[in-house]
């Protein structure tokens, strides 16, 4: 997060924090009160539930034999 008086300052603070090894392509800036996001103690509510879908996870699936594995 960057802080700014208007849009144009929070995207010339956010280029010199982000991407100064030049990996930056693309940079998006919102007021923070545009922003939702889940409270710290919503976690395991939230988020336990994907724990039991194995089949989200890549390791789930057996690669065929014709594909190559590096």
């Amino acid at each position: 997060s960057v802080h700014a008086a208007d849009a144009t300052m929070a995207l010339e603070n956010a280029r010199e924090l982000y991407t100064r090894r030049n990996e930056g392509v693309s940079i998006w800036v919102v007021p923070a009160a545009q922003i939702t996001a889940t409270a710290g103690d919503e976690k395991d509510a939230f988020f336990d539930p994907a724990e039991d879908k194995v089949y989200r996870h890549a390791s789930f699936y057996k690669l065929p034999p014709e594909v190559d594995q590096m």
